[in-house]
């Protein structure tokens, strides 16, 4: 039974702390800030990167409640091709050699939000997954239009928050444990990205 339009909530709910959990240039940089400028830092980066987050996915949605209006059969074989593309992330992650781009990283006091929103806004891909990821979960026959989108975008929003507020009050010791062991961040990508080929197999399947 669908949830607000979405198909099988948990496995939602799960995906997105799976995605969460692989290391990248936002978690770093929420890492750096609550390590460098506390609490307070963390969560003002935090709020950039979630609002960045925000935009990219009413974009995508924007693109997704398209083409579900205009073509429900197309919109299925969009289904076919998000579930290809996760099980593509996953094998990509399981091939990574761990490798972060936490040198590119340069956080200002006083300019945390805005540089966490860029962190988000500036990732190409971000889009495309949105675009890839959302018709994964959405019931065409319970779609309930953008309230839909509306619950799936709250959801991540609040996933976020919760997940990232452990790493900011984890900051430095979590974040100095992540940058000098490299096998540390290799066998989180590869957790996931195990995590997104079993994802991706299921739900083309379903």
């Amino acid at each position: 039974m669908a949830f607000m339009g979405i198909h099988d909530l948990w496995s939602f709910i799960i995906a997105v702390l799976v995605f969460l959990a692989i290391p990248g240039p936002g978690t770093f940089a929420l890492l750096t800030a609550s390590g460098k400028h506390g609490v307070r830092g963390g969560y003002a980066t935090l709020g950039g990167l979630i609002l960045g987050d925000q935009i990219l996915m009413w974009l995508a949605a924007g693109g997704v409640a398209a083409l579900l209006a205009a073509n429900p059969t197309l919109f299925k074989g969009v289904q076919y091709l998000g579930a290809a593309y996760l099980v593509w992330i996953g094998i990509q992650l399981l091939r990574s050699r761990g490798e972060t781009a936490t040198g590119l990283i340069r956080l200002q006091p006083g300019h945390l939000f805005r540089q966490g929103m860029l962190i988000t806004l500036l990732n190409p891909k971000a889009i495309v997954f949105y675009m890839a990821f959302f018709p994964l979960f959405i019931d065409p026959v319970a779609h309930q239009g953008m309230l839909t989108f509306a619950t799936m975008a709250a959801l991540i929003a609040l996933l976020s928050l919760g997940y990232c507020s452990l790493l900011i009050f984890a900051g430095t010791a979590m974040r100095t444990q992540v940058q000098r062991h490299r096998f540390l961040s290799q066998w989180l990508q590869r957790l996931a990205g195990l995590f997104l080929v079993g994802f991706g197999i299921r739900l083309g399947a379903g």
